[in-house]
């Protein structure tokens, strides 16, 4: 029952998957920092990933499950957030 929505388990050989950013906070209590490492780990290593399609890792070595909790911290997770989404969009010119 829990495999089906595992998605450690779920990662097809071979198959390819769009650009990840995955996310994990120190101090989550919900989802342990080693989980979105495990799954990208079981991305670069299972499915057929191109340099044009990154797995990146982002762990916040200060905050818990909601991410930060003072208004400039979010606003600068934010803005990380939409960088990666620009530039995977390719809204984003080289040199800015």
């Amino acid at each position: 029952y829990m495999m089906e929505y595992s998605p450690i388990n779920n990662v097809k050989p071979n198959a390819t998957y769009p650009s990840c950013l995955l996310t994990g906070g120190l101090h989550d209590p919900r989802v342990q920092f080693w989980e979105p490492t495990k799954f990208a780990a079981e991305l670069r290593h299972t499915s057929n990933q191109s340099p044009d399609r990154p797995v990146c890792v982002k762990i916040d070595m200060t905050s818990g499950h909601f991410s930060a909790s003072d208004r400039y911290k979010y606003l600068k997770e934010l803005a990380f957030d939409y960088a990666f989404l620009l530039d995977q969009l390719g809204l984003v010119e080289e040199g800015e």
